[in-house]
């Protein structure tokens, strides 16, 4: 079985900004891996660019064992993006229906679970306009898990959470996991990095290192994931990757 992404070498520039330096790595099936790293790093351009919604200046990026961009595939990729893409002038419900239906979902129920999983039972028809900014990001993920996708891109999924829910939603990646989902998790919050299955440090759109939070600990000699991270920087590791 291939690996849930691969990404070679990927460069791309914005007007004269260098967002992703020959970025390269890898991800196997059915684990949570964190992007970790300060804002501009380059996390959302590289997620962008693994959906085919960004198209580099060179390299390559397979996802699921298909070379994006590819239209086909998205229909197994759930994303989450850090702004949220919802309807205002739709209710809840309508939004996560009509996202169900952009993945070829026919079945309300599976609408329904979605709605329950994070918590807006009580709110599904209330309008998105008049949710709270914690609901709106809860609407978001629902829609990003309705049709059950093989991969899902999360780019700061909990912002604006609070701390229960977001227990509630790492439990439930933990068994989307156990049932062979891969996760690809942007954060810059240390405390949620530790509850990913492997890590990647990213800094001005390169890959500083790589590993388990434990391993990156250990290699950097620090005791917390902050204080690696800073280890890496400072000195210049390039793509260290920890077996």
């Amino acid at each position: 079985m291939t690996d849930a992404l691969t990404v070679n070498a990927v460069q791309k520039h914005f007007k004269g900004v260098h967002a992703l330096r020959g970025l390269s790595l890898q991800v196997e099936r059915g684990i949570t891996y964190g992007l970790l790293g300060p804002n501009g790093a380059g996390k959302t351009t590289l997620i962008r660019t693994i959906l085919g919604l960004t198209v580099p200046d060179s390299g390559e990026v397979l996802a699921l064992g298909v070379r994006m961009p590819d239209k086909a595939v998205l229909q197994r990729i759930g994303y989450m993006p850090q702004s949220t893409a919802l309807y205002d002038d739709l209710t809840v419900h309508q939004n996560v229906a009509f996202f169900a239906a952009l993945s070829g979902v026919t079945d309300p129920a599976r609408v329904d679970q979605a709605i329950t999983l994070v918590s807006l039972q009580n709110r599904a028809q209330s309008r998105v306009r008049e949710l709270s900014g914690g609901m709106r990001q809860r609407c978001s993920l629902a829609c990003a898990l309705v049709h059950e996708p093989e991969l899902i891109l999360l780019d700061e999924p909990t912002v604006g959470i609070d701390p229960q829910l977001r227990v509630q939603f790492w439990d439930h990646f933990r068994r989307l996991n156990q049932a062979g989902v891969t996760l690809i998790v942007s954060s810059h919050v240390m405390d949620e990095a530790e509850r990913c299955d492997k890590l990647g440090f990213v800094r001005e759109g390169t890959l500083l290192a790589e590993g388990s939070a434990s391993e990156l600990r250990q290699r950097a000699g620090t005791p917390t994931l902050e204080e690696a991270f800073l280890h890496f920087a400072e000195n210049g590791a390039s793509a260290e990757r920890i077996a």
